[in-house]
């Protein structure tokens, strides 16, 4: 058996952390496998969906580094998906309901006055030949809706073990719209059929989904003649580092907007691959290292917190252990050499910070000046270019020795005046750097 998964966008909006969470795990177990990682595009909302959408997916997935073997859209199957639901209609499983949207409503609240669960009562399952044309004659057009055994569906799910969902408890699903447009749960059953899908890794909010999914999947294996089950994997969901749901800041959680904002990818895929289980969250470039490791026994079963926070010290991690020839390209579109780099990389949390820094070393800057008395003394006692990595030690002995300044008297003011900054690099670095010149007219209170 090839070990193959899918992802299942729908391009009605951006991937954001949850939606590549899952695209990540699938990505993984099917590297690990050896196996297949296909991209399906869940199109059917033909209203909804954009190209330019579908574009971005593409972009970000790729940027991520989480390349497909295999890739479709759902619009270009409805031809496959209309031979099928012919077939569940001559079966009786796919039957016409003619209801209106405020008729179910005035349903399930009276379901609920009565203290029952707001479950479609298939009353359209008892309607005449001369019932469904009177309500044909009246211009409505029925939805269809499939026709569950109402009895449990038992599976081994892979992190949630022994799993049952008893599909009396839930409507029959509408699968078909009164305009004849699929609903995304009949294609997405007759695909993971027909492109022989193994394995089905998503959230836990699915769960209930998956009972449903399974006998519409056993309809159509027994339809097709041909196909098998996959095996199911429900992880647990995000949540953010103040333990509430992430659903009201998806847009700056998109992944768009994370390489906007400077975020490198491995920062991302770092994290999110190791949320939600037992192993530490470390920084790994290497996304076949991150497959080796996958497992999901290790997988646990509470909720994963997602802290950009973390995001932002992983991304730090991740710069400060990159060497230059691995930024190269894109440091020196930025004018940044490897010896600025050297110098600041331990400072920098985004990529952008580093050309920063190299405003601060080539470009001028406003005077920032604690103790301007200090700092002309200062001033005259900067050594000679060129400049060495020891230049800096001799310089402050020689300020120590002229004004008796020690401790943070002595290094913040210096440090002020030559960098416009209360923190940063290693003033022995990036002192050279800067230069005799610059120095002096810094520590003179001069904009250089």
């Amino acid at each position: 058996m090839t070990v193959t998964v899918r992802f299942a966008p729908s391009p009605t909006g951006k991937i954001h952390v949850g939606n590549v969470r899952a695209a990540l795990w699938n990505w993984l177990f099917a590297r690990k496998s050896g196996g297949k990682f296909i991209l399906r595009i869940d199109d059917t909302d033909v209203e909804r969906s954009t190209a330019d959408n579908e574009d971005r997916i593409r972009a970000d997935l790729t940027w991520l580094g989480l390349a497909w073997d295999e890739t479709f859209s759902q619009s270009a199957r409805f031809a496959d998906y209309d031979v099928v639901s012919d077939a569940l209609r001559a079966k009786g499983l796919l039957y016409p309901c003619f209801e209106t949207a405020e008729e179910l409503e005035r349903k399930r609240r009276l379901q609920r006055t009565r203290g029952l669960p707001p479950v479609y009562d298939r009353a359209a399952l008892a309607l005449t030949a001369a019932q469904k044309s009177a309500f044909e004659a009246e211009g409505r057009k029925p939805h269809w809706r499939f026709k569950l055994s109402c009895a449990p569906v038992v599976w081994n799910d892979l992190i949630r073990g022994e799993t049952i969902v008893d599909t009396a408890s839930v409507s029959d699903p509408v699968l078909i719209r009164e305009d004849g447009m699929y609903l995304y749960t009949l294609p997405s059953c007759i695909d993971d059929i027909d492109a022989k899908i193994t394995h089905v890794i998503r959230g836990e909010d699915h769960v209930t989904n998956a009972g449903v999914q399974i006998e519409i999947m056993k309809a159509v294996i027994d339809v097709r003649g041909a196909g098998a089950l996959p095996e199911f994997a429900h992880h647990s969901l995000l949540i953010g580092a103040d333990g509430q749901g992430l659903s009201k800041r998806l847009g700056s959680l998109s992944i768009e907007q994370m390489r906007m904002d400077g975020l490198e990818p491995a920062a991302i895929t770092s994290l999110l691959a190791k949320l939600g289980t037992s192993e530490p969250v470390l920084p790994e470039p290497d996304l076949m290292a991150l497959a080796r490791g996958f497992d999901f026994e290790k997988v646990g079963r509470a909720p994963a917190r997602f802290d950009e926070n973390e995001l932002l010290q992983l991304n730090a991690k991740i710069l400060h252990e990159q060497p230059y020839a691995a930024l190269a390209a894109r440091l020196s579109a930025a004018g940044v050499s490897e010896k600025l780099w050297e110098a600041v990389k331990g400072n920098v949390v985004r990529l952008a910070d580093a050309a920063e820094w190299k405003g601060v070393v080539d470009g001028a800057i406003d005077p920032a000046l604690e103790d301007a008395a200090f700092c002309a003394k200062a001033a005259a006692l900067v050594p000679n270019d060129p400049l060495t990595d020891q230049s800096w030690d001799a310089f402050v002995a020689a300020v120590k020795a002229e004004t008796g300044a020690k401790g943070k008297a002595l290094f913040h003011p210096l440090r002020l005046a030559l960098t416009g900054r209360e923190k940063g690099p290693e003033m022995a670095a990036i002192f050279p750097l800067i230069g005799a010149e610059k120095a002096r007219a810094r520590l003179k209170g001069a904009r250089a």
